[in-house]
């Protein structure tokens, strides 16, 4: 048997190895979806004004100001985010690395698990969270914070916000990836602070 063949079996049938490649795919399709969120629903929330009875209704401000600029809506959001200063043409770039990525593991999910999650692949998963880092929190303190009465007037380090999302995967790492006691650490604080408010 060939040593790469070997290799790639071992890895597939090693139930650790394989694990950790399965949660890794999973998180890092599942965050795309979430980025592509961040990127389009923020903007469209955000100049929606009128709802129906099937939801937000788009805005002619909307259509105009940014559906305009590209057929893809995707596109078409990040052009207004860079123009206004939210992400920048590096961005833009590692924003397509990180959608090549997103299609190579949708298309060839069962060849990457076989060759496993290289250091490459965590570093273009890094580049995702720090592109959906960015743009939650220019939201946060740009829409958000400002157009809260208790917040409005108070000082914000941004280094400080942590977005929802980031908070989110943080937890879904510790309890797919950590040790046993990390793990279960959520659970049991949980679990605590119910059982303290029912007595």
């Amino acid at each position: 048997m060939k040593e790469t063949t070997r290799l790639s079996w071992e890895r597939f049938l090693n139930p650790d190895i394989l694990r950790q490649n399965l949660i890794l795919a999973s998180l890092y399709i599942a965050y795309y979806e979430i980025l592509k969120n961040s990127i389009i629903g923020r903007l469209k929330d955000f100049f929606t004004t009128e709802w129906n009875k099937e939801g937000a209704k788009e805005s002619e401000k909307y259509k105009l100001e940014v559906l305009t600029r590209n057929k893809s809506p995707l596109y078409a959001s990040l052009s207004w985010l860079i123009e206004n200063g939210v992400i920048d043409v590096n961005d833009l770039q590692s924003f397509e690395h990180v959608k090549k990525f997103r299609n190579e593991l949708a298309h060839k999910i069962t060849e990457l698990i076989n060759k496993g999650i290289e250091l490459h692949h965590l570093e273009v998963f890094g580049n995702l969270i720090n592109l959906l880092n960015k743009i939650e929190v220019w939201w946060i303190k740009n829409v958000e914070i400002p157009t809260d009465e208790d917040f409005a007037d108070k000082e914000t380090n941004e280094s400080h916000i942590i977005p929802g999302p980031i908070a989110m995967l943080q937890v879904l790492l510790d309890v797919a990836l950590g040790d046993e006691q990390r793990s279960k650490f959520y659970y049991q604080e949980f679990t605590n602070l119910i059982n303290k408010k029912s007595q």
